[in-house]
């Protein structure tokens, strides 16, 4: 059964902040969106207008089951907290990839910089050598691996990797677990970075509308194409941190403190909280600056959504529940409209 020309997707991972942010575009682009759940009480905070079916990544019946009739399968799911990760991943991705090639419908995977190691740093291009020099880097790539080989087996695959995530309903990533505190006003802004060394960021609602653009001329992709996003790049590593600081200040009066992030507390706490020993295994995206060069999606789309920084970190904020209700800087991600994409150019 072949569901290329259908505008029904399934998103798995719907729940979480990458997925979820997708299925609502979708869903506001005219898609039909089916996600999958393993317990139906869990989708109370879900977004809206989405066909609800229980069951779990893990089970390939279920997969496919849920991917019936749709074009487009989002692989956006994830183990919480990086519980399990090593286990867990790659046989969720092959029961996506069998549902796959079982319905003919495009795999869309959100991709990340965990590929590639020093030897393609500090410009990262889609033909950059993927030589990882961490767990979860090395994972990635047997991912993409699959995805590569199912590509030339009939499956066609779209890969959009992108920087550190950031958005308003994302609660597992750098922002809302390293810089602020979810839920609490914003009393200091931790620092992670070296003085001088850039980071590359990601608005959520930005790397969801170029899978949406992406997803609407897949049939004039390459069979395996994988894209970068430029996001936000802070160029010396304060410049996240003091958009922070405008923002807060803007709503409360209140300018808050830069804070050092407490990396040496991290590490001794590494070897009995997971989540602690994963962030540490990250840290030398702080300690490198390592930026993505997006040419090869301007090539197609013209150019990238983008979202002003101060705009992105307002709608953040708010969004995590660290900012009084009402804030002077628009929470709306303006993405969605011409005026308010400009171009963001390697």
């Amino acid at each position: 059964m072949d569901g290329s020309s259908g505008r029904t997707v399934l998103v798995l991972g719907a729940t979480g902040g990458i997925g979820g942010e997708v299925a609502r575009q979708l869903r506001d682009a005219g898609w039909q969106v089916r996600a999958l759940a393993r317990r139906l009480e869990s989708v109370a905070a879900a977004p809206d207008g989405c066909q609800w079916q229980q069951g779990d990544a893990m089970n390939r019946d279920d997969v496919l089951r849920a991917a019936q009739g749709c074009a487009v399968i989002v692989h956006a799911v994830n183990p919480p907290g990086y519980q399990r990760w090593a286990e867990l991943v790659l046989p969720m991705l092959d029961n996506t990839i069998a549902a796959a090639r079982a319905v003919g419908a495009t795999i869309v995977l959100p991709g990340t910089v965990y590929n590639f190691g020093p030897d393609a740093w500090p410009l990262l291009r889609e033909d950059s050598s993927q030589n990882p020099a961490t767990r979860k880097g090395a994972i990635r790539v047997e991912m993409e691996r699959r995805l590569r080989a199912a590509s030339r087996e009939g499956v066609r695959c779209i890969v959009v990797r992108a920087g550190d995530f950031f958005g308003p309903r994302a609660a597992n990533n750098w922002f809302s677990q390293g810089l602020v505190k979810p839920g609490r006003p914003v009393g200091s802004v931790a620092q992670p970075g070296r003085a001088g060394i850039g980071h590359q960021w990601s608005y959520l609602p930005d790397v969801a509308r170029t899978m949406l653009l992406l997803i609407e001329r897949r049939d004039g992709l390459a069979p395996f194409a994988d894209f970068h996003l430029r996001g936000h790049w802070d160029a010396d590593g304060t410049q996240m941190v003091e958009a922070i600081r405008r923002v807060v200040q803007a709503r409360t009066g209140v300018l808050p403190p830069v804070r050092r992030f407490p990396w040496s507390l991290l590490m001794l706490a590494s070897p009995f909280v997971t989540l602690f020993r994963e962030m540490h295994e990250m840290r030398y995206l702080w300690r490198e600056a390592i930026r993505m060069d997006n040419a090869k999606l301007i090539a197609v789309l013209g150019d990238e959504p983008h979202t002003p920084l101060d705009q992105a970190v307002a709608a953040t904020l708010s969004g995590l529940g660290c900012l009084p209700a009402a804030c002077p800087i628009s929470a709306r991600p303006a993405a969605g409209t011409p005026a308010a994409r400009p171009t963001a150019r390697a």
